[in-house]
């Protein structure tokens, strides 16, 4: 089995350990938002932010532990290198968000999104990398082909 271009078992692991960490922290941080005390009730513009952040944020966060899984299960031989490629794909990044939306979440909340975001994009390199070392095969294919049709031309 070769390994994916610079995508190592260590580095699966770290980002794995990472992606868990802020999926933590984002259930917390939304959790807390949603259980405000009653002398605090967010208005309803908050919480419809909230709401759609809270989406955005841990979507892209279980896209990027999909792929991460992913990575793990062909590391550990339990995919092989073609369905990897096949259904190991990483979703496009989420839509940006509504900068008037943003404008109404707290500082910490806005940080939480920031470090998801910068996760995914960094993931999203990695993936773009590896996706890219099998980005000659298909002209070597076409290469092949024209030289059987060179081969068995009929003159």
């Amino acid at each position: 089995m070769s390994l994916p271009a610079n995508i190592t078992a260590a580095i699966v692991d770290a980002l794995y350990e990472d992606a868990l960490a802020l999926s933590e922290e984002a259930r917390a941080v939304f959790d807390e938002r949603y259980q405000a005390p009653a002398l605090f009730q967010p208005e309803p513009e908050m919480r419809i932010a909230m709401s759609c952040e809270a989406l955005r944020t841990t979507t892209r966060l279980m896209h990027a532990l999909a792929w991460l899984l992913n990575q793990k299960a062909y590391l550990n031989g339990e995919m092989s290198e073609f369905q990897l490629r096949r259904h190991g794909r990483l979703p496009p990044a989420e839509p940006a968000s509504d900068p008037k939306q943003l404008a109404l979440l707290d500082a910490r909340t806005h940080d939480l999104i920031e470090r998801s975001r910068a996760f995914y994009a960094r993931v999203a390199r990695i993936d773009a990398a590896w996706r890219k070392h099998f980005a000659m095969q298909p002209a070597a294919i076409h290469r092949l082909k024209d030289r059987l049709g060179q081969a068995y031309a009929v003159h």
